[in-house]
């Protein structure tokens, strides 16, 4: 008990300064909130993560602030790479029986390791520590629920937004986002540049399949009043509403304004295109990077709204003894906390997962000088969860951006593509339905 006092004494000491510190820009990347330190460790641990860039360099200050708070844990942390290669390593380090006590895994990822029960029981943990969870966004904090337990507390989370470089709206006459799809396809021809047959610049740009084109397009979808699938894996890709959606993306291409590229965020910044739909997440280095001004904005709309969630959170791995468990949770508890999510989102994009955070006033101020990063806090109120067919269906991720490829890239009808890969998710969702039926049993 004594140790968690201690802790909590700490933290509260942590919370205050790290309010103050977020709320200056010392650099590109915001400074580290200064936290009481003290040297002292009983315990050991290894994380790993998946961040790179100024986002790695985020992730690495959480951890170093976490191992300088002198709160009986050390955390070793290891880059695995992105999150399908980290969730690969973990897989095989699962075989190897060689598992870190606490991982970073992304909203595809968490739920497999989850069905192989994998994956640690949180709520004891967060009830010994006297974690508030009504704190936590309940939207965010509820998508690591399954059957009233939580596996997976969210870290790393995001919506997609629109980014869009405001000189190059400007030049065609908008003043802000456009509201619907409508109006961006518009003015799409006027945003395109040419140099021959060579287009220097396109309205909007899609991503490769390996990039989330399939994350992304679950919101056009939603906005044409399709889905991917229901709740209970009913595949519902090759309706005609996703089907309608699927069009709109290859005319896109074959109208000439919009471009396929593999990272959207290089040709965004490089001034390649003039638009896209992107992660939360990348928010942090397009403010570093870009020598323009530009832009976030809540999604368009087609016959309505549609926006998901997505990113990452932080599960703990089952086989570890108790005393691991609880080492793992004392991180897991101080890298969602509300001075250390502030610093987080301030230095990614990505957003605040405790209420508290994002009503201190640090917060606040910071939003107040920087708009673009309050852009997805207030649209998380719109979103809702993802599809099954998407998160819980093993590569439903890849299966549905492949299909997606063959209408950006090849041009092929979106009925014939989406066709096949209902026929493969339909195939692919049986021993995920079989996993859940003896869990439950």
């Amino acid at each position: 008990m004594e140790k968690h006092v201690n802790r909590r004494t700490l933290m509260k000491g942590a919370a205050g300064v790290a309010a103050a510190a977020a709320a200056v820009k010392a650099s590109p990347v915001y400074a580290v909130p200064t936290i009481i330190q003290d040297t002292s460790s009983d315990a050991k641990i290894v994380y790993w993560g998946s961040f790179t860039d100024a986002n790695g360099v985020a992730e690495q200050g959480v951890v170093d602030q976490f191992n300088e708070a002198g709160l009986g844990v050390q955390v070793e942390y290891q880059f695995q790479g992105n999150y399908e290669e980290t969730a690969q390593k973990l897989t095989a380090a699962v075989a190897a029986r060689q598992t870190p006590d606490v991982s970073l895994l992304s909203d595809v990822w968490w739920f497999r390791f989850y069905l192989n029960s994998l994956l640690a029981p949180l709520d004891d943990l967060i009830q010994a520590n006297e974690v508030d969870r009504s704190d936590y966004v309940d939207s965010l904090l509820n998508e690591g629920v399954r059957d009233g337990v939580t596996y997976w507390m969210p870290m790393a989370r995001s919506t997609p937004l629109f980014y869009y470089n405001v000189d190059a709206f400007n030049e065609v006459g908008l003043t802000e986002a456009p509201g619907n799809w409508s109006d961006l396809v518009a003015v799409a021809p006027d945003l395109v540049k040419m140099d021959g047959d060579t287009m220097t610049r396109s309205a909007f740009a899609h991503p490769s399949a390996g990039s989330y084109i399939a994350w992304l397009f679950q919101c056009v979808t939603w906005q044409y009043n399709g889905r991917y699938s229901d709740e209970e894996f009913n595949i519902l890709i090759d309706e005609p509403e996703a089907v309608a959606a699927g069009e709109f993306y290859r005319a896109s291409v074959a109208d000439g304004w919009a471009s396929t590229i593999e990272v959207l965020r290089t040709d965004f910044i490089n001034g390649l295109t003039a638009s896209m739909l992107a992660s939360t997440g990348d928010l942090g280095a397009i403010n570093n990077e870009a020598t323009f001004e530009f832009k976030t904005a809540f999604l368009p709309e087609a016959e309505t709204f549609g926006c998901c969630t997505g990113g990452a959170g932080l599960a703990i791995l089952a086989d570890k003894s108790e005393e691991q468990q609880a080492a793992a949770f004392e991180f897991i508890e101080f890298a969602t906390s509300p001075a250390i999510t502030s610093y987080w989102a301030q230095n990614t994009g990505y957003m605040p997962v405790r209420k508290s955070a994002v009503e201190d006033e640090g917060m606040i101020a910071f939003f107040e000088e920087n708009p673009n990063f309050k852009t997805a806090v207030d649209q998380l109120a719109l979103t809702e969860p993802q599809d099954s067919a998407r998160v819980f269906i093993p590569n439903g991720d890849q299966i549905i951006g492949g299909g997606l490829e063959r209408i950006t890239i090849s041009g092929e009808d979106a009925q014939s593509a989406f066709d096949d890969v209902a026929a493969i998710l339909e195939e692919e969702k049986v021993p995920v339905l079989e996993a859940l039926e003896a869990l439950d049993a």
